[in-house]
C-alpha cells in the first residue's frame, strides 16, 4: 500500500446498536472535518490580531469555532445515541487537565485577585475550553482515514499560505497583512510588523501569526505532514504540490530568524530520519542543499546571522539572559503556591514579567498539579502515536504516525523556549495534532468495534 487514500477499514460498517450497522463513509456538508477545516483556514489565513469587535484575543474567528466544538462535544454527551461508543484515552488525559485547571482556578480565587488577574484567569479558562474542544472533537469526531487525510491536507495548504505571506514579508519587505483586514473584524493591539535582527538589513517576519517564534514553530509542525503527502498522495500532481509546500515551509522557517524555529526544524528531522529509507534520505539531503543555495540568493546574510547571532553569540543574547534571570522569580512564586499555583492566566506581563518558558509558566500558574497534567497530555499523545505506529501494517500508515510523533516532539521541546500555549495559533495547532493522535489510535485499534466506532445514529 503506497497511499492513504483507500483504507479497507473505511469500508467496514460501524456497529451502532443491536444488529444495527451504519456506514462510516457517508458524507455531509456540515460534519466535524469540514468545521475543523474552516477553523484551520480562519486560523492561518486571517492575521492573528483580527478579532470579533469588543472581544479579547479569545474572540478570534477561528477560536470561536473552537469554542463551538467544545459546546458541540458536551451537548453530544447529553444524548446516548450521539456519544462515540468506543474508548478514547485522550478523554482521560483531557479530564485530568480540566480538573487541574479548575482546581488552580479555585485556588486563584481563594488567594484573592486584582482586577487584571481576575480578567486574565477568566480569559485563560475560555482559551482552555477552546483548546480542549479541538482535542476532543478531532479524537472522537473524525469518522475514517479519508477524512483524517482531508483534514491534514487542508492543514498543510493553509500553512503553505502562511509561509507565502512570510516569504513575501522577508524577501520584499512588504507586509501583506496590512491589506488582509476583513470588514466586520477589528485589529486588537495592532500588527506585529518587522523586527531588525543582526546586520545587513535583515528583519524577522511573522506571516499571519502573532509572533515570529510562533510563526516558525507552527510551520515546523506542518512540515512533517507536507513531507508525508509528498510521498504518499494518490496522484503525481498531488505529490508534487505537497513537495512544493514542503520546500516552501523549509525555506520560510529560517526567515523568522528564530532560534526556536531552527530547534523545531531539527526535531522534525531527528524524529523522521529513522523512518526514511536511504534513497529518500539522499533526496532530502539534495533538496536541503538546493534550499541553502536558494536562501543565500533570496536573503543574503541570513544563514550567517542564524549561525553567529542566534547560536555562536548565544551567551551575549539579551533574550537568553532575560530567560535565565527569570529563574529567581519563578522560584519565589513557586514557593508561595507550589501545589496549585497562582491561578491560570494570572501572571500578567504588565504587572509581573513575561516567562518565555511554558513549563515554568505552567509551574507558576498551575503548580505541580498543572505541570503533571500538561505532561500527561504530551505523554498520552506520544504514546497513542507510538501504539499506532506499532500496529500499522503499511508504510504510509507508519509514516503518518511518525509525522505525528514529530509534531508532538516539537510541542514538548519548544515549551522550554517560549510560552507556547499563550499563543493561540500554536496552541490550536497543537490541539489539532494531539487529537489526531487519538483518532489514529482508534483507526489502528485491533478490536474492530473500536477502530470502526462512530457516533450512534440509530
Amino acid at each position: 500500500m503506497t497511499t492513504l487514500e483507500a483504507h479497507g477499514v473505511d469500508f467496514d460498517p460501524s456497529l451502532i446498536g443491536p444488529r444495527t450497522y451504519a456506514t462510516r463513509r457517508s458524507y455531509t456538508r456540515l460534519d466535524v472535518t469540514n468545521l475543523l477545516i474552516l477553523m484551520i483556514g480562519l486560523l492561518y489565513i486571517l492575521p492573528a490580531h483580527l478579532i470579533v469587535p469588543n472581544l479579547t484575543y479569545a474572540g478570534r474567528p477561528a477560536l470561536l469555532v473552537a469554542l463551538l466544538m467544545w459546546c458541540w462535544w458536551l451537548l453530544a454527551h447529553l444524548n446516548s445515541r450521539l456519544v462515540m461508543p468506543g474508548p478514547q484515552p485522550l478523554r482521560w488525559a483531557v479530564g485530568l487537565y480540566l480538573l487541574a485547571l479548575l482546581a488552580s482556578f479555585v485556588a486563584g480565587l481563594q488567594r484573592g485577585l486584582t482586577t487584571l488577574e481576575g480578567n486574565g484567569q477568566d480569559f485563560a479558562m475560555l482559551a482552555a475550553f477552546e483548546f480542549l474542544g479541538v482535542v476532543l472533537m478531532v479524537a472522537d469526531g473524525l469518522p475514517n482515514w479519508r477524512r483524517l487525510n482531508d483534514l491534514l491536507r487542508a492543514f498543510i495548504w493553509f500553512a503553505g499560505f502562511m509561509a507565502v505571506v512570510g516569504t513575501i514579508q522577508a524577501v520584499a519587505a512588504f507586509d501583506l497583512t496590512h491589506y488582509m483586514v476583513v470588514p466586520g473584524l477589528e485589529l486588537k493591539g495592532g500588527l506585529i510588523g518587522f523586527e531588525d535582527r543582526g546586520s545587513g538589513g535583515l528583519h524577522r517576519v511573522a506571516g499571519t501569526a502573532i509572533h515570529y517564534i510562533e510563526y516558525s514553530t507552527v510551520l515546523a509542525m506542518a512540515l512533517p505532514f507536507a513531507i508525508h503527502f509528498a510521498r504518499f498522495s494518490e496522484t503525481v500532481k498531488q505529490r508534487r504540490f505537497a513537495l512544493a509546500i514542503a520546500l516552501l515551509l523549509s525555506a520560510a522557517i529560517p526567515m523568522a530568524i528564530s532560534r526556536t524555529g531552527i530547534v523545531a526544524l531539527a526535531v522534525v528531522f531527528i524524529v523522521m530520519l529513522p523512518a526514511w529509507d536511504w534513497r529518500f534520505r539522499y533526496n532530502v539531503l539534495g533538496f536541503a542543499g538546493v534550499m541553502v543555495v536558494a536562501l543565500m540568493v533570496a536573503r543574503p546574510g541570513l544563514l550567517g546571522t542564524l549561525r553567529s547571532f542566534l547560536f555562536m553569540s548565544a551567551d551575549d543574547d539579551p533574550s537568553i539572559a532575560g530567560r535565565t534571570m527569570d529563574y529567581a522569580l519563578v522560584s519565589h512564586w513557586f514557593s508561595q503556591h507550589p501545589l496549585l499555583g497562582r491561578g491560570p492566566g494570572t501572571l500578567i506581563p504588565v504587572l509581573y514579567t513575561v516567562l518565555d518558558n511554558q513549563w515554568l509558566l505552567q509551574l507558576v500558574t498551575f503548580g505541580v498539579v498543572g505541570v503533571v497534567a500538561l505532561a500527561v497530555l504530551h505523554i498520552t499523545g506520544i504514546t497513542l502515536a507510538s501504539l499506532s505506529l506499532k500496529r500499522s501494517q503499511h508504510v504510509a500508515e507508519r509514516h503518518m504516525c511518525v509525522a505525528l510523533l514529530a509534531s508532538q516532539g516539537i510541542a514538548v521541546v519548544v515549551g522550554a523556549t517560549f510560552d507556547s500555549l499563550s499563543f493561540s495559533t500554536f496552541s490550536t495547532t497543537f490541539a489539532l495534532l494531539l487529537g489526531c493522535c487519538g483518532a489514529l489510535w482508534r483507526f489502528t485499534h485491533p478490536a474492530r468495534t473500536v477502530r470502526t466506532s462512530s457516533v450512534r445514529r440509530d
